[in-house]
């Protein structure tokens, strides 16, 4: 699975949104409604998927799906 697969994933296990909303583009908060918690738990998921730590002044950087793609390009590379 590729990295955006694997995303998609995790913000589909938290987020309660449709697949198709989840675009490189999309706003996690504005666009995908997560709440304060979600984010939190976004962090954790993608923490997880693929152990990597994030740190809280990256996460609070964080705010696109592709921010999110990036993010985790550059810390798996």
């Amino acid at each position: 699975m590729s990295i955006e697969e694997r995303l998609t994933a995790v913000l589909l296990e938290i987020l309660d949104v449709e697949e198709r909303e989840i675009t490189p583009t999309a706003h996690l908060i504005n666009d995908l409604g997560a709440s304060s918690v979600d984010l939190v738990e976004i962090v954790a998921g993608v923490e997880n998927e693929f152990d990597i730590d994030i740190a809280d002044k990256d996460a609070q950087k964080i705010r696109t799906v592709q921010a999110l793609i990036d993010y985790v390009k550059q810390s798996t590379s």
